[in-house]
């Protein structure tokens, strides 16, 4: 199917304002969170519609996505920067050869817990964040997360909010190798728009 690059795209949408509502609320819902969580580790997939098994959190994503790119739609900045910046890491650490490799390894060390424990664990969810501390960080600017304070000072808060930003990191590792460019916002926006439709 053309324009598959929506998916991970409105996979990214929907990581976000699950970033949101864990900073803002500290909801961390197994239901919304599990299939964006174990994209992590499904690193060699058949088809991209094996990364994404939960339709639901896809139409979800693509309605935000619509949303975001047709005129006269409510506009969420705060989303965009955190989708903008997912982008950016991702294409620092696609040209990082050491940063691959560890990422690699670390993912092989979270697939040998997920013999012992749900990948919604905290201990899974611990070293998710840890691989997103010692991998991603490391390339560029620190993605800045808006929510209250009292929340966002809390370890818990900080491991489910890293651990969903590795899933965005994810999104856009596979958005980017199914022919997503940035330049499609300006000049493919209604492509973009008809092809999220069709997920829905």
């Amino acid at each position: 199917m053309q324009n598959q690059y929506v998916m991970p795209l409105a996979a990214m949408c929907q990581i976000s304002k699950l970033v949101q509502k864990c900073a803002r609320y500290g909801t961390f819902n197994e239901n919304e969170v599990e299939g964006f969580l174990r994209s992590i580790i499904n690193t060699s997939p058949e088809r991209p519609e094996d990364v994404y098994p939960d339709k639901f959190a896809i139409k979800t994503g693509c309605r935000t996505l619509i949303e975001q790119l047709s005129a006269g739609g409510e506009k969420d900045v705060e989303m965009v920067k955190y989708v903008g910046a997912m982008m950016q890491l991702e294409r620092v650490l696609s040209n990082d050869s050491k940063s691959l490799d560890l990422l690699a390894q670390k993912i092989q060390q979270v697939e040998r817990q997920l013999l012992h424990f749900d990948i919604c664990e905290s201990q899974v969810v611990a070293a998710l964040a840890d691989t997103y501390g010692q991998v991603i960080s490391p390339l560029g600017p620190k993605i800045q997360v808006f929510g209250k304070p009292e929340l966002l000072k809390q370890t818990a808060t900080q491991q489910k909010i890293r651990a969903l930003l590795l899933a965005g990191i994810r999104s856009a590792v596979l958005w980017r190798q199914l022919g997503g460019k940035r330049r499609q916002f300006f000049f493919a926006k209604k492509k973009i728009v008809t092809a999220a439709k069709s997920y829905i």
